[in-house]
């Protein structure tokens, strides 16, 4: 027997002094791990619960063991020794020991000699509160354990770190701020984006980095307001463009920093976006610019009315639209080729242009025809604009050793006697150029409006569509979309027909125009949605699921319950809104386009696809594209007539179906009637097609009957003549 054991034997037969047990019960009292030594012998006395739990001891006794067994520690050693050798220390500090699951364990541990108390409950006292005559019997010893608290603290260092390296890794600047406006975090993004020495930033010296931004930026007082007014509300969100006097272009986006509900800063990002600004510039110019003569083309024309309407209606003044047609010019491209054709037109462009006066904007609109608007012009000023120009291009010319004469006719309306939006004037200076060329070409012609007759023939046209819906004479057709990498039928656009028993086949360019003037298109339109989705969902019960595309007038887009019907004509046909696509004009995109974007994104929840109709014929822009979801770009006919052989018409469709590749969007070509135009198509990467080089539109039936033969196996579609 060990001398440690025979004291430990010794110290038990002597029993327990009085006051043990009354130590014993504070022991078992205690949360935290503890147990008692016996001072002399250093035999383990007694373990409360939360001891042998933690240790995995068990046992009274002699079979307890002794204090090292349950630490053994150089500290540890040599603390019991000095208790036997008669000393009265205290032990507070930090060691590991292995818990009763394997673990290792980081503790807290406190050793404390226990007094004999006189008349109060046994507490541990220092040694320096007991007797210097009184030697102590036995020691307290006491744990805490640290491991989850020191496993939190490395989580939240390592979170930290994560979080750090993951602001490091971003392509954006990130700045964050506490709610008085001090900087707490910042990445070096942020200072390269900045130009900012990031020694500024390791000064914490925040007003310092807050004026260098200030320094930095083109317009620092509206800067300043921006930042005044994000800080007033601790809550608000934005999104602004930031100007830098270095030439670069910043997205900042900011929102608050919130914690347990409650906001504790803001959190500030930067994105360099000067060579996105850039690229949009250089498709912007792309497609508002006539490829061959560098001129404004039709869609920049339709920006350029659109502000020229503007203007005149705060000024109270006028200007005049000039509708310019070249006439015969097909026999030039004819007998001296389209290269020969393509110089006329160029030489056409430089002598119109010194026909301008400041302000006034001459664009192409493709093949031979030119627009000119005369700003703060009259019937008088309108007249001259228009003699200058028949002057100007009616001079002789001289090609390759091929002399000849060059006319034009002209059509001219005015604001606001002849209209009160671009598309108006436009009409009508097509109208009268026109009649100029009836007339005998070389000529010029103001609009005529004949307003008395026109009203009457509306009108009448106006009650005979009333008519007709109630007696169900409307009946829809469907023209079917192909794909062209397949030569699947993918979709089917549903058109509408009207024949009537007086006015006979009555075209839709007809009475569609009054029934928008008329409001009556609101009525027409949700027949064609519950006729054409119920169609869909005929074909889909038969097994051929397939998207109709139907059209939307801008009136009855802008209903206020527009998407509820949309959604109400697809739940009674239990038709997935996948396969409705919906064909928007572009006017639809910038008239009020805060409330068309919530209406065009809660159609996109339905699922429902959307589409821009005839695209480039409009006024929408790119930033409208890429706000909105739009899926699709439908290139209008007139842009298809004239390629592959038409360069203008080429490089316009070349030019949208290149934007819409950039933008994600899909490219379906309308009006396509040859051979060689589909092959243009294919090799540009146009998505789809429609038009009669494929099918016209088709009866229900008929249309049916096509898709099945598509469906059959071996079977192909089969090209159908016009």
């Amino acid at each position: 027997m060990t001398r440690v054991a025979a004291e430990a034997a010794r110290s038990r037969r002597r029993g327990p002094p009085a006051e043990l047990a009354a130590w014993q019960s504070m022991l078992h009292s205690l949360a935290e791990p503890a147990w008692i030594v016996d001072a002399r012998s250093l035999a383990l006395v007694d373990l409360n619960d939360a001891a042998r739990k933690l240790l995995g001891r068990g046992g009274t006794g002699a079979r307890i063991g002794v204090a090292t067994d349950l630490i053994d520690t150089p500290e540890d050693q040599a603390f019991w020794a000095d208790v036997r050798s008669g000393g009265a220390p205290r032990l507070d500090s930090e060691t590991t020991l292995v818990g009763a699951d394997g673990r290792l364990l980081q503790v807290v541990r406190r050793i404390a000699p226990l007094q004999r108390p006189a008349a109060r409950p046994p507490h541990p006292l220092p040694a320096r509160d007991l007797p210097s005559h009184h030697a102590p019997s036995h020691y307290l010893v006491q744990l805490h354990d640290r491991s989850e608290q020191l496993r939190q603290q490395q989580e939240r260092e390592t979170l930290l770190t994560e979080l750090q390296a993951t602001l490091e890794s971003t392509a954006d600047g990130i700045l964050v701020t506490d709610l008085a406006g001090r900087i707490r975090a910042f990445n070096r993004r942020f200072a390269v984006i900045w130009g900012m020495p990031e020694s500024l930033l390791e000064r914490h010296e925040d007003d310092a980095v807050f004026d260098w931004m200030r320094r930095s930026v083109g317009d620092p007082h509206a800067y300043q307001r921006q930042l005044v007014a994000l800080q007033e509300s601790t809550l608000a969100r934005a999104t602004e463009t930031l100007q830098l006097l270095s030439g670069q272009t910043l997205e900042m986006v900011t929102q608050p920093q919130v914690c347990r509900g409650r906001p504790i800063g803001r959190v500030w990002a930067f994105r360099d976006r000067t060579e996105i600004v850039a690229a949009d510039r250089r498709i912007e110019t792309l497609i508002t610019t006539d490829a061959l003569t560098g001129l404004p083309n039709r869609r920049h024309l339709g920006d350029a009315l659109e502000l020229a309407l503007a203007h005149a209606r705060r000024d109270h003044g006028g200007f005049a639209v000039l509708l310019l047609d070249l006439d015969r010019f097909k026999q030039i491209n004819d007998s001296l080729g389209s290269d020969a054709g393509d110089r006329v037109l160029l030489e056409v462009t430089a002598r119109a242009k010194t026909c301008l006066r400041q302000g006034d904007l001459l664009a192409r609109l493709g093949g031979d025809q030119f627009a000119l608007v005369v700003h703060r012009a009259d019937q008088r000023g309108a007249e001259a604009a228009a003699a200058r120009l028949l002057d100007a291009i009616g001079r002789g010319y001289a090609f390759e050793g091929n002399q000849f004469t060059l006319t034009c006719s002209i059509g001219i309306a005015l604001y606001p006697g002849d209209g009160h939006d671009g598309g108006e004037l436009m009409r009508h200076a097509e109208t009268a150029m026109q009649r100029a060329k009836q007339g005998g070409r070389a000529a010029f012609r103001f609009h005529q409006p004949n307003q008395d007759a026109d009203l009457r023939a509306r009108m009448r046209l106006d009650h005979a569509m009333r008519q007709a819906l109630v007696a169900r004479r409307f009946r829809l057709v469907y023209q079917p979309q192909i794909e062209i990498g397949s030569g699947a039928i993918v979709g089917a656009e549903a058109l509408m027909r009207w024949r009537d028993p007086e006015l006979g086949e009555v075209p839709p360019t007809q009475f569609i125009a009054v029934a928008e003037e008329s409001g009556f298109i609101i009525a027409l339109g949700d027949w064609v949605l519950g006729h054409a989705v119920r169609q869909a969902a005929q074909w889909r019960s038969k097994g051929m699921p397939l998207k109709v595309a139907v059209n939307v007038s801008a009136l009855q887009f802008q209903q206020a319950d527009f998407v509820d019907r949309v959604a109400a004509v697809l739940r009674e046909a239990d038709l997935p809104g996948a396969l409705l696509e919906l064909e928007l004009t572009e006017s639809i995109l910038v008239r009020g386009a805060g409330e068309a974007l919530q209406r065009l994104y809660a159609l996109s929840s339905l699922g429902v696809k959307l589409a821009i109709d005839d695209f480039g014929t409009g006024y929408s822009s790119l930033a409208y594209l890429k706000r909105f979801p739009i899926g699709k770009l439908k290139i209008d006919r007139s842009f298809i007539r004239g390629v592959p052989a038409d360069d203008s018409d080429a490089g316009i469709v070349r030019a949208v179906i290149q934007m819409a590749r950039a933008l994600n969007l899909r490219v379906n070509a309308e009006g396509v009637e040859s051979e060689a135009q589909r092959h243009f198509l294919a090799q540009e990467g146009c998505d789809e097609l429609q038009g009669f080089l494929f099918a016209p539109a088709l009866d229900p039936l008929s249309f049916e009957q096509r898709l099945a033969s598509q469906a059959a196996p071996g079977r192909h579609l089969r090209v159908v003549s016009r």
